[in-house]
């Protein structure tokens, strides 16, 4: 150990920029810090504000247990079956976790930063899937963080900043480029990855003035950049102020109690559907946060990306509510109304019969509408990208949850290498493949190390590298060689 950290009864201390903070070793010799606070807890006069600096402390700092999430609403039964969403009371939401190897100014590893999904209304970094132990047993700097979520973090008011959950992102990005050294990161080079809403938000983060420099590459899982209209986010902000009977403001907002506008917040969500648009809570354009479309400022960026997407994103949004059912009974009608919500064509359902010649029109519909939402504006980013390489993935493993298929989210515990994680077999089901989490998990690695995940960048055709399920018999033979021949890079980030 540094002179910066140290270690008191086998438990590592690390001075961060606000004060000391005393973390936890782990069974295999790693370091982990949870809850450290990169900005104050928005609260009061901060509630609707942008994120402002924590207070520092005297002494050393508990860091054993995650922080407060950020407060929400749960999910319906049926998808709470599925997520694990854990709730830990508390004000004090915006930190971050740090999972490390070596917790000395010298060791100069790579970092990743991890932003959870969860519709931007809820999740937290305090999700077991998402714990970093794997990242740092591989020689990474696993950095994992909170931010404000729903009407707190999204609602747009006139009397608020606009996109205050990307504040708090980028804030915690700026808490890392000051503070990660010491945890034995780089700052230099450092990749944000995210999943769903997660991705979303680093396609926002691609496009946003104030986060230039502070990551050197990033990975969207299941998540195309993309701004809402603002009469899309007004609308849900309308919506609740209705239900309150109050004025449209971050003024009269603030002065409501939290539970009365969560239980605002909830009623509003039950209209809202990530496959039939509407009202949403969502990113904006806006000139002191987002001053332009993220998908075209992604574009034109030169960070190396890793882009992809799960077979049938679709299913985790249909099949628990029953919906994939009603779809089936509509027969071509599901799918005539799924080709007019997407913009195609006759001709792109043609294609996707052929494709898929046993699909009902259940999941033809979800398809267009999947397609739609996220592989084609994702395959159009990698395709239209000439200042950085783009590389394209499919995880195409079907879960052991009868329904789910591939569905969205179900690569997490893969990537993460969590699957012997409880919670982990709520999605995946018993028994899912750890040799794939093992080819997986040591893709993501090798691009945080290298800025190569183990495949040639996507030149604007053919088919992605596809993780699991029959396609990848072909596709990933040769990554699955190199790994079976390589088994330490599963062990270790690369030279």
């Amino acid at each position: 150990m540094s002179a910066a950290g140290g270690a008191t009864g086998g438990r590592p201390r690390v001075a961060t920029a606000y004060g000391a903070v005393e973390g936890r070793t782990g069974p295999d010799g790693t370091a982990v810090f949870r809850g450290i606070p990169y900005a104050a807890p928005p609260v009061g006069p901060l509630r609707f504000a942008a994120p402002a600096p924590p207070e520092p402390w005297d002494g050393v700092r508990d860091a054993g247990a995650y922080g407060p999430t950020a407060p929400k609403v749960p999910y319906p039964p049926k998808f709470a079956a599925l997520l694990a969403d854990p709730e830990i009371p508390g004000e004090d939401c915006l930190s971050v976790n740090v999972w490390t190897p070596d917790p000395a100014p010298a060791a100069r590893l790579p970092v990743m930063v991890w932003i959870h999904g969860g519709a931007l209304t809820r999740g937290s970094s305090a999700v077991p899937v998402y714990d970093g132990s794997a990242f740092a047993r591989d020689g990474v700097v696993l950095v994992s963080l909170n931010y404000r979520l729903g009407v707190l973090g999204y609602g747009l008011f006139p009397d608020a900043p606009a996109n205050r959950g990307l504040l708090d992102q980028i804030a915690a990005l700026e808490w890392v480029r000051d503070n990660i050294a010491a945890f034995g990161g780089d700052p230099a080079r450092v990749t944000v990855f995210g999943e769903s809403a997660g991705a979303i938000s680093i396609g926002a983060l691609l496009a946003a003035p104030r986060a230039a420099g502070l990551f050197a590459q990033a990975a969207l899982e299941s998540g195309a950049p993309e701004a809402l209209h603002r009469d899309r986010v007004r609308a849900m902000v309308r919506r609740m102020a209705s239900l309150l009977k109050t004025d449209a403001t971050a003024a009269a907002f603030g002065a409501t109690a939290l539970p009365t506008l969560l239980a605002a917040q909830a009623a509003v969500l039950r209209r809202s559907s990530p496959l039939a648009g509407g009202a949403a809570f969502g990113l904006v354009t806006d000139p002191d946060t987002l001053p332009g479309d993220p998908l075209e400022a992604a574009r034109a960026g030169g960070v190396p990306l890793l882009l992809g997407w799960t077979a049938e994103e679709y299913r985790l949004w249909l099949a628990p509510t029953g919906t994939m059912r009603l779809l089936d009974r509509l027969g071509p009608l599901a799918v005539a109304l799924a080709r007019r919500r997407s913009g195609k064509d006759r001709a792109a359902v043609r294609a996707l019969r052929a494709a898929r010649p046993g699909a009902g029109p259940a999941d033809l519909a979800g398809q267009l509408l999947t397609d739609h939402l996220l592989r084609d504006p994702l395959r159009r980013l990698a395709g239209a990208r000439r200042a950085a390489p783009s590389f394209l993935y499919e995880f195409a493993w079907r879960s052991g949850v009868p329904g789910l298929g591939a569905c969205h989210a179900l690569e997490l515990g893969f990537v993460f290498d969590t699957l012997d994680v409880p919670e982990a077999a709520w999605l995946a089901g018993p028994d899912a493949p750890q040799a794939l989490a093992d080819e997986m998990h040591a893709a993501w690695v090798r691009f945080a190390v290298t800025g190569d995940p183990g495949w040639a960048p996507w030149n604007g055709s053919g088919p992605p590298k596809v993780f699991g399920g029959p396609e990848a018999k072909d596709a990933g033979e040769g990554a699955v060689k190199a790994a079976q021949e390589a088994p330490d890079l599963t062990r270790r980030a690369l030279p």
